[in-house]
Protein backbone atom coordinates (compact mmCIF):
# COMPACT_ATOMS: atom_id res chain seq x y z
CA UNK A 1 0.00 0.00 0.00
CA UNK A 2 2.31 2.85 1.07
CA UNK A 3 4.57 1.73 -2.59
CA UNK A 4 1.72 2.62 -4.27
CA UNK A 5 0.55 5.74 -2.25
CA UNK A 6 4.41 6.75 -3.09
CA UNK A 7 4.17 5.93 -6.84
CA UNK A 8 0.85 7.84 -7.19
CA UNK A 9 2.34 11.10 -5.31
CA UNK A 10 4.91 11.24 -7.35
CA UNK A 11 3.06 10.74 -11.06
CA UNK A 12 0.84 13.64 -9.65
CA UNK A 13 3.73 15.80 -8.93
CA UNK A 14 5.40 15.06 -12.16
CA UNK A 15 2.71 15.12 -14.57
CA UNK A 16 0.52 18.12 -13.06
CA UNK A 17 3.12 20.32 -10.59
CA UNK A 18 6.09 19.28 -12.96
CA UNK A 19 8.20 18.89 -10.14
CA UNK A 20 10.38 15.66 -8.70
CA UNK A 21 9.80 14.15 -5.34
CA UNK A 22 11.36 11.74 -3.19
CA UNK A 23 9.77 9.55 -0.33
CA UNK A 24 11.89 9.51 2.74
CA UNK A 25 12.77 6.24 4.76
CA UNK A 26 11.40 8.08 8.07
CA UNK A 27 9.36 6.55 9.54
CA UNK A 28 6.61 8.45 11.37
CA UNK A 29 3.38 7.83 13.81
CA UNK A 30 2.35 11.02 14.82
CA UNK A 31 2.92 14.63 13.12
CA UNK A 32 1.33 17.36 15.17
CA UNK A 33 0.96 20.19 16.27
CA UNK A 34 1.38 21.61 12.58
CA UNK A 35 3.29 24.86 12.38
CA UNK A 36 2.42 27.33 9.74
CA UNK A 37 0.83 24.74 7.28
CA UNK A 38 -1.98 23.57 5.43
CA UNK A 39 -3.72 20.52 5.28
CA UNK A 40 -5.57 18.82 2.36
CA UNK A 41 -8.65 16.21 3.63
CA UNK A 42 -10.61 14.07 1.79
CA UNK A 43 -12.91 11.08 3.39
CA UNK A 44 -13.66 7.86 2.16
CA UNK A 45 -16.35 5.93 2.36
CA UNK A 46 -17.73 2.08 1.69
CA UNK A 47 -16.27 -1.12 2.00
CA UNK A 48 -13.05 1.15 2.98
CA UNK A 49 -13.52 4.09 5.46
CA UNK A 50 -11.37 6.63 6.60
CA UNK A 51 -9.33 9.81 5.75
CA UNK A 52 -6.44 10.68 3.22
CA UNK A 53 -4.70 14.05 4.10
CA UNK A 54 -2.04 15.89 2.68
CA UNK A 55 0.33 18.61 5.06
CA UNK A 56 2.24 20.87 3.70
CA UNK A 57 3.95 24.17 5.26
CA UNK A 58 2.63 27.39 3.68
CA UNK A 59 6.06 28.10 1.66
CA UNK A 60 5.58 24.57 0.19
CA UNK A 61 1.76 24.89 -0.69
CA UNK A 62 2.77 28.52 -1.63
CA UNK A 63 5.40 27.16 -4.65
CA UNK A 64 2.97 23.72 -5.42
CA UNK A 65 0.04 26.12 -6.27
CA UNK A 66 2.54 28.72 -8.69
CA UNK A 67 3.26 25.79 -10.52
CA UNK A 68 0.00 24.36 -10.56
CA UNK A 69 -1.45 27.40 -12.15
CA UNK A 70 1.53 28.80 -13.71
CA UNK A 71 1.70 31.83 -11.99
CA UNK A 72 3.66 33.69 -9.14
CA UNK A 73 1.85 33.24 -6.01
CA UNK A 74 3.40 34.99 -3.01
CA UNK A 75 1.25 34.44 -0.29
CA UNK A 76 -1.41 32.36 1.42
CA UNK A 77 -4.79 33.22 -0.38
CA UNK A 78 -8.24 31.25 -1.48
CA UNK A 79 -6.04 30.03 -4.65
CA UNK A 80 -3.21 28.20 -2.09
CA UNK A 81 -6.82 26.36 -0.48
CA UNK A 82 -8.24 25.08 -3.92
CA UNK A 83 -4.77 24.00 -5.48
CA UNK A 84 -4.53 22.09 -1.75
CA UNK A 85 -7.89 20.38 -2.09
CA UNK A 86 -7.64 19.41 -5.59
CA UNK A 87 -4.49 17.95 -4.79
CA UNK A 88 -6.02 15.53 -1.86
CA UNK A 89 -8.96 14.92 -4.42
CA UNK A 90 -6.28 13.71 -7.26
CA UNK A 91 -4.44 11.52 -4.13
CA UNK A 92 -8.16 10.16 -2.76
CA UNK A 93 -8.64 9.27 -6.37
CA UNK A 94 -5.63 7.09 -6.84
CA UNK A 95 -6.27 5.87 -3.22
CA UNK A 96 -9.65 5.00 -3.99
CA UNK A 97 -8.46 2.26 -6.92
CA UNK A 98 -5.67 1.01 -4.65
CA UNK A 99 -8.19 -0.07 -2.07
CA UNK A 100 -11.05 -0.98 -4.38
CA UNK A 101 -11.11 -2.78 -7.71
CA UNK A 102 -11.39 0.37 -10.07
CA UNK A 103 -12.98 2.70 -7.64
CA UNK A 104 -16.27 0.90 -7.70
CA UNK A 105 -16.57 0.35 -3.80
CA UNK A 106 -15.71 3.14 -2.28
CA UNK A 107 -16.87 7.10 -2.39
CA UNK A 108 -14.85 10.32 -1.78
CA UNK A 109 -16.17 12.94 0.17
CA UNK A 110 -15.42 16.37 -1.34
CA UNK A 111 -11.74 18.22 -0.05
CA UNK A 112 -11.26 20.37 2.77
CA UNK A 113 -8.38 22.34 3.55
CA UNK A 114 -7.40 23.41 7.30
CA UNK A 115 -4.78 25.80 7.39
CA UNK A 116 -3.09 27.85 10.27
CA UNK A 117 -0.24 29.05 12.04
CA UNK A 118 -0.32 26.26 14.93
CA UNK A 119 -2.67 23.14 15.03
CA UNK A 120 -3.85 19.40 15.46
CA UNK A 121 -4.99 16.89 13.33
CA UNK A 122 -6.45 14.77 15.31
CA UNK A 123 -7.08 11.19 13.85
CA UNK A 124 -9.49 8.91 14.93
CA UNK A 125 -7.52 7.27 17.41
CA UNK A 126 -8.88 3.32 16.43
CA UNK A 127 -7.57 4.00 12.66
CA UNK A 128 -4.76 2.17 11.11
CA UNK A 129 -2.07 4.81 9.80
CA UNK A 130 0.09 5.26 7.26
CA UNK A 131 2.27 8.44 7.23
CA UNK A 132 4.98 8.81 4.34
CA UNK A 133 7.77 11.55 4.56
CA UNK A 134 8.08 13.51 1.29
CA UNK A 135 10.82 15.74 0.06
CA UNK A 136 10.87 18.65 -3.24
CA UNK A 137 12.58 21.06 -3.95
CA UNK A 138 10.18 23.50 -2.61
CA UNK A 139 10.53 21.54 0.99
CA UNK A 140 9.24 18.33 2.87
CA UNK A 141 5.24 17.63 3.46
CA UNK A 142 3.34 14.58 5.00
CA UNK A 143 0.71 12.00 2.87
CA UNK A 144 -1.25 10.67 5.83
CA UNK A 145 -3.82 7.49 4.93
CA UNK A 146 -5.99 6.27 7.75
CA UNK A 147 -8.82 3.65 7.40
CA UNK A 148 -10.76 2.49 10.23
CA UNK A 149 -9.62 -1.06 11.06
Amino acid sequence: MRERIIDSAKEIFSSMLMMDIIALDEAKTEIHPLVDSISGVIGLAGTHKGVLAIHLPHHVAIAITGSFLGMDVEEMNSDVEDAVGELANMLGGNVKSILSEKGRDIDLSLPTTISGSHYDYQPNKDAERIFIQFQGDTGPFTIELQLEK
